[in-house]
């Protein structure tokens, strides 16, 4: 799963949360814990906008040391699969149509407010070559 270096910087009274990889990301805090618990949500407004204006959606840059934030499983799945749609040069009416689908379950696909089943990634990420590989690892 993709970690986004993350900075932490004092403005004032307020603590910012900025991505360098993702300048539309950024989110403040009274503290620099409270910027932080807001950063992910920042992270997936901008993903959110970006797929929202058919652009590519960053990779992340090395942490070098930095905190890092990572999307929650279920939207990195989902980002995962609008970059190889992005990558197969797919539109999403083209999409719906290689699935047999209706074009607003697309859009709900890729919502990454909408709660998706896996299920139904799986079968969209077939669709297109891929698969979904989920890993557990100890945490930090």
């Amino acid at each position: 799963m993709d970690r986004y270096p993350v900075v932490v910087e004092r403005d004032g009274a307020t603590f910012v949360a900025s991505f360098p990889d993702v300048p539309q990301a950024h989110t403040v805090g009274k503290t620099k814990a409270a910027a932080l618990a807001r950063a992910c949500a920042a992270l997936e407004t901008a993903f959110a906008a970006l797929m929202g204006d058919r652009k590519d959606i960053p990779r992340p840059s090395p942490a070098r040391g930095r905190l890092t934030v990572a999307l929650p499983p279920l939207s990195a799945a989902k980002v995962g699969l609008y970059r190889a749609m992005r990558g197969a040069g797919i539109s999403k009416a083209e999409f719906a149509r290689r699935l047999d689908w209706h074009p607003p379950q697309v859009d709900r696909l890729l919502d990454l407010r909408h709660a998706s089943r896996l299920d139904q990634i799986e079968q969209a990420l077939h669709c297109l070559g891929k698969r979904l590989a989920i890993d557990v690892q100890n945490a930090a």
